[in-house]
C-alpha cells in the first residue's frame, strides 16, 4: 500500500496547497473581491470533476499496460510545462504582469482563462491521482478496502490547507511558495510514474474479469438510479454550504487564505471523518444536532451589524461542519462496492462542481442578496428532517408527520426574516439593491421624512458612506470625512491650498461620493472605482447628490485603482497633489494597494508637496504598523490622526505620508496627530509578502 500511500497523499497535499496560492496571486488584479476566491473553487471543482472522469474511462476500457503509457505521458507533459512557466514567467504558477485583466472585462472568464493556462495541466494531474491510485491498489490487492487510501488524501488536503496560512504564508515570499510547490510536485510525478511502472507489469484485474462476467454476491449488485443521484445530491450540497458559507464570512472580513482555509478545512474534515468508519457519522447524534445548529444560524442572518464577527464566524462555520458531516455522513452509507469506485468518486466531483455552478454562476445571476445560504441551510435542514431514524418511526407516523411540518415551517419562516426585517423599523426603506462579482450593495433610507434622513450606501453590514437628504445638510461631508479628519486637515493644510491654488486629488474608492464635498471649483477630483454598480448608485441623483452637486471637475475611472494608475502612469505622471486609499470594504483589505511597490508608483503620480492618505480605520487589523514600515523605507515623513465621533461623522483614523517634511508640521496636524511610539513590529509589506496574521488586533 505505501507504494501508492506516497505519491497519493502527496497528490492531495499539492492538490489544495496550490488553491490559494495562485488565489492569492491573482487576488489583487481583480481588487481583492471575494468573488475571486469562489471562481478559483468553480475552476478547481469541474477540473476535478475532469480528472475523475479521465480516471474512470481510465480505469474502466483500458489495460493496466496502457493505463500506465497514457498516465505516464501527461505526467512528462504536465512537468514540461511547469519548466515552460519557469522560462517564460520566472516561476512557475506566477503569472507575468502581462496576464493582468483589462479593465471593463467579464472577471469570470478572465480569472478562468488565467487559471487555465497557470494551473490547468498540473492541477488535472493532481485531480486523478486519489482514485486512480485507489483503483490501481484495488488491482494489485484485490479483496483489501481501499477506501482508507481516500481517507489519507483528505488529511493529506486538509494539512496542505491548514499549514499555508500558518506555516507557508508567512514564511515564504509568493514565488517562493510556487517554486518549493514545483519542487514537491517533481517528486510526486516521480513516485506516480514508479506506480506506473508496476501497474504496467499486472495482468487484467478481478475487475475486469467481473465486467465481463455476472457481478458476484461479493461485489454486490449495481446501484440504483436513485443511489447515483444522491451520490451527486449530497456532495453538492456540502459544497453549496462550503461557498455560501465562504461567501458570507468574506464579505464583511479580510479577504485572504484564512478565511478561505478555515470553511474548506471543516468541509475536508467532515469527509476525513466519515470516510474513516462509518461508525463515526452516528445519525442519533448528527440528525438532531442538524435540526438544532440550523434555525440558529439562520436566526443570525438577519443581524449581520448586531452579532462580532467572531461568533459570526464561529455560528457558520458550526452549521457548515454539521451540514457537511450529515451530508458525507449519509454518502458513506451508499458508497458502492470497489468495483464502482471510480464511477463513485465522478458522482461526488460532479456534485461538487454542481454546487460550485450554483453559488460562482447562477445565484449572482438571479438572487439580489447572497440567498444562496439561506436556501441552502433550509435544504440540508430538509435533509434531517426527512431522513430515515430508524423503525421507532413506523409506529409514531402521526406524531412524525406532525414534528417534520412543525420543524419544516420554523425553517421556512426563519430563511424568510431577513425580508421582513425591515418592517421592524418604520425608519428604514430599501431604495435599491443589486449583487454582481464584487458583492452586494443595496441603498437604505433611514430616519425617513425626518430631518435627518439619511441615504446609506451598505456592502454587506459595512457602510460605504451616507447623505443627508435636507437641502441644507447635503453638502457637508460624513461618515469618515468629518472636519477634524486626517483626511480634512491635509486638505485644509495642503501647500496649495493655503495659496488659493487648485488641487488635483485621486481617490481610490468611490462609495458615494463623499471626498467631492472638499472640491473648490478650481480642483480635480479622480475617483478609481472597480465596482460599476458602485459607480452608477453614486450619480444616481435620486439617491445621492455628491457627484452632481461638486463645483470642481470629477472624473470617475472605472477599474482597480493600482492597476489603473500603473496603467496611467505609462503615459506619464498624473501630477496629484493628494491620493487617498480608501478601498476597504469595511474589515476586508486589499492589501495590494498598501505595499513598498504601490507606494513606490504613488510617489511617482504625486507633484512636490503632495501626499498620500490611507483611511486605516479598521475593527480587525492594526494597519499603521504597515504604513509606517513603508514610511521608513521610502523615507517619508508620516503620521497618524484620530479624530473623534461626531454628530454627521464617525471615529476616524487616517496616516498621512509625505516627502514634504514641512507638510506634517503645521500647527492643527501636530496637535492632532497621535504618536506612535512602541508600534508593533511587523515584515515590510511588498508584492511577493504580506501577512495579515501580524496585524490583527
Amino acid at each position: 500500500m505505501l507504494r501508492y500511500a506516497v505519491p497519493l497523499f502527496l497528490a492531495a497535499f499539492l492538490l489544495f496547497q496550490v488553491q490559494p496560492i495562485i488565489a492569492r496571486v491573482i487576488l489583487p488584479w481583480f481588487g481583492g473581491a471575494p468573488s475571486v476566491w469562489t471562481t478559483c473553487m468553480l475552476f478547481f471543482q469541474a477540473l476535478l470533476v475532469g480528472g475523475y472522469a479521465y480516471t474512470h474511462f481510465l480505469s474502466a476500457r483500458l489495460r493496466p499496460k496502457t493505463q500506465a503509457v497514457v498516465h505516464g505521458c501527461l505526467l512528462i507533459g504536465s512537468l514540461g510545462l511547469l519548466g515552460w512557466m519557469l522560462q517564460a514567467w520566472g516561476a512557475p504558477l506566477v503569472p507575468s504582469a502581462s496576464w493582468r485583466p483589462a479593465a471593463g472585462g467579464y472577471p469570470v472568464l478572465q480569472i478562468l482563462g488565467i487559471l487555465i493556462v497557470a494551473v490547468g495541466l498540473p492541477y488535472f494531474v493532481l485531480a486523478t491521482t486519489s482514485p486512480l491510485m485507489q483503483a490501481w491498489f484495488s488491482r494489485s490487492a484485490p479483496g483489501v478496502s481501499p477506501y482508507r487510501l481516500y481517507s489519507l488524501s483528505n488529511f493529506g488536503s486538509l494539512l496542505a490547507l491548514v499549514s499555508y496560512p500558518i506555516a507557508f504564508e508567512p514564511a515564504f515570499a509568493q514565488r517562493q511558495q510556487a517554486e518549493i510547490w514545483s519542487g514537491v510536485y517533481v517528486l510526486f510525478a516521480l513516485g506516480c510514474l514508479f506506480c506506473a511502472a508496476g501497474v504496467a507489469r499486472l495482468s487484467p484485474g478481478p475487475a475486469e474479469v467481473s465486467a465481463k462476467t455476472t457481478a458476484t454476491t461479493a461485489e454486490g449488485e449495481a446501484p440504483t438510479w436513485g443511489q447515483r443521484a444522491l451520490w451527486v445530491l449530497l456532495p453538492g450540497l456540502a459544497s453549496l454550504m462550503l461557498l455560501a458559507v465562504t461567501n458570507h464570512l468574506c464579505q464583511d472580513v479580510a479577504v485572504t487564505p484564512f478565511l478561505w482555509v478555515l470553511p474548506l478545512s471543516l468541509y475536508l474534515l467532515s469527509f476525513i471523518i466519515c470516510f474513516d468508519h462509518e461508525r463515526w457519522y452516528f445519525r442519533p447524534v448528527w440528525l438532531p444536532l442538524q435540526l438544532l445548529v440550523i434555525p440558529g444560524a439562520l436566526a443570525a442572518l438577519p443581524y449581520p451589524r448586531d452579532i462580532a464577527l467572531v461568533w459570526q464566524i464561529a455560528i457558520f462555520s458550526l452549521a457548515l461542519f454539521v451540514c457537511c458531516m450529515v451530508c458525507h455522513g449519509e454518502l458513506v452509507a451508499l458508497k458502492p462496492k470497489p468495483r464502482h469506485l471510480t464511477s463513485f468518486y465522478l458522482a461526488v466531483a460532479v456534485g461538487g462542481a454542481l454546487g460550485g455552478i450554483l453559488v460562482g454562476v447562477v445565484a449572482p445571476a438571479v438572487f439580489e442578496t447572497y440567498a444562496e445560504l439561506p436556501v441552502g441551510l433550509v435544504v440540508v435542514y430538509l435533509v434531517a428532517v426527512f431522513a430515515p431514524w430508524g423503525g421507532a418511526e413506523k409506529h409514531w407516523r402521526p406524531v412524525v408527520f406532525t414534528m417534520r411540518v412543525v420543524l419544516v415551517a420554523g425553517a421556512v419562516f426563519l430563511a424568510l426574516l431577513p425580508q421582513f426585517k425591515n418592517a421592524q423599523y418604520g425608519d428604514i426603506r430599501v431604495l435599491a439593491r443589486s449583487r454582481n462579482f464584487y458583492g452586494v450593495l443595496r441603498v437604505e433610507e433611514r430616519e425617513a421624512g425626518g430631518p435627518e434622513a439619511v441615504h446609506m450606501l451598505l456592502h454587506g453590514r459595512i457602510i460605504h458612506g451616507f447623505q443627508y437628504r435636507a437641502e441644507e445638510l447635503q453638502r457637508i461631508p460624513t461618515s469618515y470625512y468629518g472636519p477634524e479628519s486626517g483626511i480634512a486637515l491635509a486638505v485644509k493644510h495642503h501647500p496649495r491650498r493655503e495659496r488659493g491654488e487648485g488641487l488635483r486629488i485621486a481617490v481610490a474608492g468611490l462609495g458615494v461620493g463623499t471626498m467631492a464635498a472638499f472640491c473648490e471649483p478650481q480642483d480635480y477630483l479622480c475617483f478609481y472605482e472597480i465596482n460599476p454598480v458602485v459607480v452608477d448608485l453614486a450619480r444616481d441623483t435620486s439617491l445621492f447628490t455628491y457627484l452632481s452637486d461638486c463645483p470642481g471637475r470629477v472624473e470617475v475611472v472605472l477599474g482597480d485603482a493600482r492597476l489603473s494608475l500603473e496603467r496611467e502612469l505609462e503615459q506619464g505622471s498624473k501630477e496629484y497633489d493628494l491620493i487617498l486609499l480608501d478601498a476597504f470594504s469595511g474589515d476586508a483589505v486589499p492589501a495590494h494597494l498598501l505595499t513598498q511597490q504601490a507606494f513606490g508608483m504613488y510617489l511617482q503620480h504625486l507633484r512636490p508637496g503632495g501626499a498620500i492618505c490611507a483611511d486605516v480605520s479598521n475593527a480587525v487589523l492594526d494597519l499603521p504598523p504597515v504604513l509606517w514600515q513603508l514610511a521608513d523605507r521610502l523615507n517619508l515623513d508620516t503620521t497618524v490622526i484620530t479624530s473623534s465621533k461626531g454628530e454627521h461623522y464617525y471615529t476616524a483614523n487616517w496616516t498621512i505620508l509625505t516627502p514634504e517634511r514641512n507638510y506634517l508640521r503645521d500647527a492643527e496636524i501636530a496637535h492632532a496627530k497621535w504618536s506612535y511610539d512602541g508600534a508593533r513590529q511587523v515584515r515590510p509589506w511588498t508584492d511577493d509578502y504580506y501577512n495579515l496574521f501580524q496585524i490583527l488586533k
